[in-house]
């Protein structure tokens, strides 16, 4: 399995829309395989969901995320998992061990700048 993770600075991005990078980390077995940053060029509709799906992601953590965007994953068949916050490296261990503490709400307001 591979997913993405928002990242901003060491952290979980709050933001989905606003993250410089993703951490792309590779899994098999419950076991790291291996890791990888993915800087994002630009956001702009549909672009990210394109890349993210032509590296064969099938899981997004981020703290929030849009409604546009999210409909865009699933088009792709991405599972999009917001409130996850913290330390981006204790919430992969945390992922793969199956205890990722993730409230599902996402941070980002309808209406608000940048969602």
């Amino acid at each position: 399995m591979k997913i993405a993770i928002a990242v901003e600075g060491k952290t979980v991005s709050a933001h989905f829309g606003k993250c410089p990078e993703f951490l792309i980390a590779t899994i098999q077995g419950g076991k790291l395989i291996e890791t990888e940053k993915l800087l994002i060029p630009t956001h702009s509709p549909g672009s990210a969901p394109e890349l993210l799906h032509s590296k064969k992601i099938q899981r997004i953590l981020c703290g929030g995320i849009g409604t546009t965007a999210t409909a865009f994953f699933h088009t792709y068949g991405i599972q999009v998992i917001t409130g996850v916050t913290g330390d981006v490296n204790q919430a992969l261990e945390a992922f793969m061990n199956g205890t990722l503490l993730a409230n599902g709400v996402s941070f980002c307001v309808p209406g608000s700048k940048g969602c």
